[in-house]
């Protein structure tokens, strides 16, 4: 018997994750890492390897590691984008695995997709030139757009998909974080 394949999508391999979780719903419990160090001025770089899921801990098949930095007109290098568009594609990436896997579980065929986003952030509150109230720190409003080659039936589904990417949840819904800092020996 051959897999299902839509989207990109191994469907059986999601239908058995998805079985599994609902007989044994600790497996659905995970912890993602990542290890960050600063290298100078705005850049710093990031090693994401292992990660907690399915009750043991795990190692990407690769170590990825990612760059960040400012834009020179911010005082930095340019080496890597800067964090918030790092957070812009963790949000763009997140909803298009989301829309694509969820699209693939339901018999949704998507032809192309491809997405757009722009955010709107005033520097005054990272400067801390303004008070919280007056300006925030982060994003004010993030607007997303998606292109998909689609039937047009299933835009409508797509969109209420788009909802269930963690990603977005975590943007829109806020996440509580906690920041220790301690001293280096």
């Amino acid at each position: 018997m051959s897999e299902k394949i839509l989207n990109g999508v191994n469907v059986d391999a999601v239908d058995g994750l998805v079985k599994a979780i609902e007989e044994k719903p600790e497996l659905a419990k995970c912890k993602f890492r990542l290890r960050n160090k600063w290298i100078n001025g705005g850049h710093n770089h990031s090693i994401v390897g292992k990660f907690y899921a399915a009750n043991q801990e795990n190692s990407h098949l690769k170590t990825h590691e990612l760059d960040a930095d400012e834009p020179q007109m911010l005082a930095g290098e340019d080496i890597g984008a800067n964090p918030v568009e790092h957070l812009l594609n963790a949000l763009a990436a997140c909803l298009t695995t989301t829309l694509v896997y969820h699209a693939a579980i339901r018999d949704i065929k998507i032809d192309e997709l491809e997405s757009e986003l722009e955010g709107d952030l005033d520097l005054m509150g990272f400067l801390g030139l303004a008070k919280k109230a007056e300006v925030r720190r982060g994003y004010k409003e993030i607007r997303v757009k998606f292109k998909v080659k689609t039937d047009a039936e299933n835009l409508e589904r797509l969109r209420a998909l788009s909802k269930l990417s963690p990603v977005f949840d975590v943007t829109s819904n806020g996440t509580n974080v906690d920041v220790q800092i301690e001293r280096k020996p």
